[in-house]
């Protein structure tokens, strides 16, 4: 853990107060918060943010949503139920970036489908060729990938509703809606905020999608994809490192909202202490 997180952590905050690119790597010159500040001060940096929780918040208030329904089928289901489990979370199996050349693919102007699937868009319609669809088609991408994920989690949690609970919810006479939010939901805080918490740090962090589907264009750029242009192609390694640490910082920001948020303790969720 020292070797493959601490060091290359350390190192990041190291190489963020130099002044120092690839193409001079013996031109290094300390220059203590100034990448921070210029990263801070441009609004690139904050137009990227806005991007990325954007795609964080929609994508997993969607898959909260759709991965609860899969979780419950997969909970309740008698016939088949190892068929459906391993087709359902088939799409998490798949490697991001084959997914994302597949969707590139079926939102494609040319010769993609979706454009055929939907009868209020034009047939030559470009999901890529403007900001708001293109972040659909990275949204709708990033959703069918991870759900599965999301289900897989929710389904622990539903395991661990005690269903004597429910039995006696329908004997008091609770509706199915009732015995949702006031018995079901309840007693699955811990699992609903574990599942949100791990899709909400990896969604923050998106690359792949966006790097395979539109390389940023059309203002599309993450707060990762950003990080990579600087590095990657502008050789920026110091600025780059800044953005690094930056976004490592939001997501210790994310997570500690995220826990505050709901308010569960772990420690009596596991019947501790």
């Amino acid at each position: 853990m020292l070797l493959v997180t601490a060091f290359p952590m350390l190192r990041a905050i190291w190489l963020s107060v130099y002044d120092y690119t690839l193409t001079a790597p013996d031109d290094r010159t300390f220059v203590g918060f100034r990448n921070y500040a210029t990263a801070l001060t441009d609004p690139l940096f904050w137009s990227t943010t806005a991007n990325t929780v954007f795609i964080m918040v929609v994508t997993v208030a969607v898959e909260l949503v759709i991965g609860f329904i899969f979780a419950m089928v997969m909970h309740r289901v008698i016939f088949a139920r190892g068929v459906i489990r391993t087709s359902i979370l088939i799409p998490y199996g798949i490697i991001t970036v084959v997914s994302g050349f597949a969707w590139q693919f079926a939102f494609s102007n040319t010769n993609g489908f979706v454009n055929g699937w939907l009868p209020f868009i034009e047939d030559n319609f470009n999901w890529f060729g403007d900001y708001w669809s293109a972040m659909i088609a990275i949204m709708v991408s990033e959703i069918w990938k991870t759900t599965p994920f999301m289900s897989l989690l929710l389904l622990a949690g539903l395991a661990q509703v005690s269903e004597d609970m429910i039995e006696a919810a329908k004997v008091d006479g609770a509706t199915w809606w009732q015995r949702l939010w006031k018995v079901i939901l309840p007693n699955m805080r811990s699992a609903i905020m574990v599942a949100v918490l791990f899709r909400a740090l990896d969604a923050y962090r998106i690359f792949d999608n966006i790097f395979v589907m539109t390389a940023g264009a059309q203002g599309t750029e993450s707060v990762s994809f950003l990080t990579y242009r600087q590095v990657i192609e502008q050789f920026q390694l110091g600025l780059g490192s800044a953005l690094s640490v930056l976004l490592f910082l939001s997501v210790l920001v994310v997570a500690f909202v995220i826990v505050k948020v709901f308010r569960v303790d772990l420690a009596a969720a596991r019947q501790e202490g």
